[in-house]
């Protein structure tokens, strides 16, 4: 039975049938995974010590584990890679046939699919019960339809699971609760966050750490305090911590940024649900019995539930509906490096720094860092949507490729040119005013398009509809944007100026300068 980092179910599929007296299971930390694309730290350590904290759970529970594990010394390895590691295994143990549940990389899986076929051996591949939708049930819905609307998934899978429903109507008398929450936190800035719950690493995972810091000293940022939950216990635990202390004000400020600001009201709990510590249902329970009991409001455990229950099954099922092609759309013909400063933080831009700031201390950005800063200043300037999307996988503790990819590609770059959104999610420094305090500790001025002290944002920002216009100039969704464009270029010499400044940005960024 395979079981791969990001399956640590108690109840895997995979393991159904197991018989102690015939069966193993078969677990790899390996360098491929490591090294494919550039890992942050604290990504190795959680994954590699959550992985170890699951052996010793199913051995405990009378399973046998075959379990290669990476040390210091690398010539310790028996493979740089699942193929390699794996065969060695087939050769030593000799199985019959493998069993294992639906991954969530189309790479992995064609490489388990051909290491199989290699040895003579059947594959055996089971559903994945941590998902509310299958596969299978995706592709019956999208079929049915000529473009895929979230909101008509949401709905559909609201209505299926009967959660936040009163017999056919939503409860609360309204599907979402966006206009509720997009509050900011004011000129005052954010005061009593709550303090977010930590995990002491155990001796296991303070072996994982000593293993990374001697192994992968190159990798971006540090394992110095890493404190995510590894083990199922512990996962549960954060949800509580969650739910008692952030949730009530989650919805309210899901989109608010401020300077230092980590975790804010957000539950950080992404990592261990897409390492499957815990399960979506056991957090969408918990927050509609929140809401029962009368300890959080509508707005919040709705605005929580949509992103697990809605756009967390949702990109699932588009990851594997569109791969393999999906990885390799560029819809915008994008084609710059990931700028410097998102491997090192350093960077005159506040908004930018900040954020980077999160991620290389804490392999973290709430959704708004991500989608509407790292994300924004990227579309903005052109990078190209995979490279995008292998900083994404490299720098983020809850990345898998099947969210991954859909929401760094699709969503934050366009790359699908509007599969997964109907509109690119491009803005000036105006909207990063509006929802933070980084402009007011910033040397550029977010209202400048041009000129020494114009914003990066403000002005890659009309550059990208101006260079994309032919794509945008019917999409009823950017008719204002459109419209706005078309009154700057009433003025050729402004227009002329914001793309000579445009251009001059984006030189650096791709010769990797500090901008």
């Amino acid at each position: 039975m395979i079981v791969l980092g990001d399956q640590l179910d108690p109840d895997l599929s995979a393991l159904d049938d197991f018989d102690p007296e015939r069966d193993v299971v078969w677990m790899a930390e390996n360098e491929t995974e490591a090294n494919h694309v550039w890992c942050h730290k604290k990504r190795l350590v959680l994954f590699f010590a959550a992985m170890r904290h699951y052996r010793v759970a199913l051995e405990d529970r009378g399973l046998a584990v075959d379990y290669h594990a990476l040390t210091a010394d690398r010539r310790h390895d028996s493979g740089n890679d699942f193929d390699q590691i794996l065969t060695a295994a087939i050769r030593r143990l000799k199985p019959h046939r493998l069993v294992m549940t639906e991954c969530g990389d189309h790479r992995v899986r064609e490489v388990l699919e051909t290491c199989a076929r290699n040895n003579n051996l059947n594959l055996q591949v089971r559903p994945d019960r941590h998902f509310y939708c299958d596969l299978d049930a995706f592709d019956a819905w999208a079929d049915e339809r000529q473009s895929l609307v979230l909101e008509d998934f949401y709905r559909a899978m609201r209505r299926e699971h009967g959660v936040l429903m009163a017999g056919d109507k939503p409860r609360g008398d309204a599907w979402n609760f966006d206009k509720s929450n997009r509050e900011s936190f004011g000129r005052g800035g954010p005061s009593d966050l709550p303090h977010v719950r930590q995990f002491r690493p155990d001796e296991i995972t303070r072996d994982v750490i000593d293993m990374v810091d001697a192994r992968y000293t190159e990798h971006p940022g540090d394992t110095d305090g890493f404190d995510l939950p590894v083990t199922h216990d512990e996962a549960r635990t954060a949800l509580r911590d969650f739910v008692d202390h952030r949730l009530a004000n989650f919805g309210a400020y899901q989109d608010a940024l401020w300077t230092n600001l980590q975790f804010g009201y957000h539950s950080r709990l992404s990592a261990a649900l897409n390492l499957h510590l815990i399960s979506p249902r056991a957090c969408v329970d918990a927050a509609v019995a929140a809401y029962d009991n009368g300890d959080a409001p509508i707005n919040s455990v709705e605005g929580f539930v949509r992103q697990i229950l809605g756009w967390r099954e949702f990109v699932r099922g588009v990851y594997w509906r569109e791969m393999p092609g999906y990885i390799r759309r560029n819809a915008l013909r994008a084609q710059l490096p990931v700028p410097k400063a998102y491997w090192d933080g350093e960077t005159d831009m506040a908004c930018v720094r900040d954020a980077m700031r999160n991620v290389l201390d804490n392999g973290y950005a709430h959704h708004i860092q991500r989608l509407m800063v790292l994300g924004l200043f990227a579309l903005n300037a052109g990078v190209h949507p995979r490279a995008f999307h292998d900083w994404h996988m490299a720098m983020y503790l809850d990345a898998v490729d099947w969210v991954s990819l859909p929401n760094a590609l699709g969503m934050s770059q366009f790359g699908d040119g509007g599969i997964l959104g109907t509109k690119p999610y491009c803005a000036s420094g105006n909207y990063i005013n509006k929802m933070s305090n980084y402009c007011k500790n910033c040397r550029f001025d977010y209202r400048k398009a041009t000129g020494e002290n114009a914003c990066p944002v403000t002005t890659l920002y009309w550059d990208f509809l101006d260079r994309n216009l032919d794509q945008f100039a019917h999409n009823r969704r950017m008719v204002f944007q459109v419209k706005n464009l078309e009154k700057k270029r009433d003025d050729p010499e402004l227009m002329n100026a914001i793309r000579d400044d445009a251009r001059a940005l984006r030189r650096q960024i791709k010769q990797q300068d500090y901008l």
